[in-house]
């Protein structure tokens, strides 16, 4: 990657920022509505919680860093973005279809 493709990493680090609160709400949301059988979608919602930060973490590296290293974190926040997207999609579509009953 070139310097001039580091573009889209602060994208990345207000959208994983903006989807930790996401997934914060939707974590409240269960305990607030007593989903006691919501086991899989908390987990869901965690591991989700937990790339997004991840990906936060490493698309501010990227950023600040004028190492040659800084690619690499660019790509890892990439991926970690990714997955978090798809655990994020899996909880959602356990809620909506309402897969735990």
């Amino acid at each position: 990657m070139s310097a001039n493709n580091n573009n889209n990493f602060p994208h990345i680090l207000s959208a994983s920022s903006t989807l930790v609160g996401l997934c914060f709400v939707v974590l409240t949301s269960l305990k607030v509505n007593n989903y006691k059988e919501a086991s899989y979608i908390d987990e869901c919602t965690a591991i989700a919680i937990m790339l997004f930060m991840v990906s936060s973490i490493l698309s501010y590296l990227s950023m600040r860093s004028n190492k040659p290293s800084s690619p690499a974190y660019e790509r890892l926040a990439d991926v970690v973005f990714l997955s978090g997207l798809i655990s994020l999609f899996i909880a959602t579509m356990m809620i909506t279809f309402n897969i735990i009953q």
